[in-house]
């Protein structure tokens, strides 16, 4: 993603074309070692402890789909992109992990339940957050979680979401939300940012 600001919208991005330089990103590709680390550390304390089954809409190329494959969780991922889901595939090829090609608001899942729902930097993009955040809430099993990683980017135009909307849209689904500010954490994107970036917990 390309946090430019200029407010460019993921509507007029071609993702597939992105597919090949996407990892280029020091926060997608997670190849820059203190990056990757700073990542499955936050990842490792927003998931459940124990071996549990994860949803990870919006996958990409599977960065953080491997970090959570490492930590000993079952990974389903679901992206639109045909060729960032091949990516994922090569990437976690050998792992507890399967990858579909589909609408990450309304993922091909069927009737299966997931421990976690796992969403970074997608909920912003989609055309109703509330309605996707509700049907999201019905794939997770009893005592399971949703994860968002989301940000308001940009100075010009900003895009994104303003973190007490998502608590609030959150409040009516959740027992619990708990939100951490990632601003500051500047190995988490590789250099230092100066706009708004959270995740958001939400205990079901």
């Amino acid at each position: 993603m390309k946090n430019d600001n200029d407010g460019l919208s993921w509507a007029a991005v071609d993702w597939d074309a992105e597919a090949a330089t996407f990892d280029d990103e020091p926060d997608h590709g997670l190849r820059d070692p203190q990056v990757r680390r700073a990542w499955a550390a936050r990842l490792a304390s927003w998931l459940p402890g124990r071996p549990s089954d994860v949803l990870d809409l919006g996958c990409g190329t599977g960065s953080l789909s491997l970090l959570a494959a490492e930590q000993g969780h079952r990974v389903t991922g679901v992206d639109s992109s045909p060729p960032m889901v091949d990516l994922a595939r090569a990437k976690l090829a050998g792992r507890d992990a399967a990858f579909l090609v589909g609408d990450a608001a309304a993922p091909p899942v069927g009737e299966q339940r997931f421990d976690v729902l796992l969403v970074r930097h997608l909920l912003w993009a989609l055309p109703d957050p509330g309605r996707a955040l509700r049907h999201w809430r019905e794939l997770v099993r009893p005592g399971g979680r949703l994860v968002l990683v989301e940000g308001v980017w940009g100075t010009v135009s900003p895009v994104g979401l303003p973190v007490d909307l998502v608590t609030g849209l959150l409040a009516p689904l959740a027992g619990e939300v708990r939100v951490e500010r990632l601003s500051q954490d500047a190995l988490l994107w590789g250099r230092e940012v100066a706009d708004e970036r959270y995740a958001v917990v939400a205990l079901v």
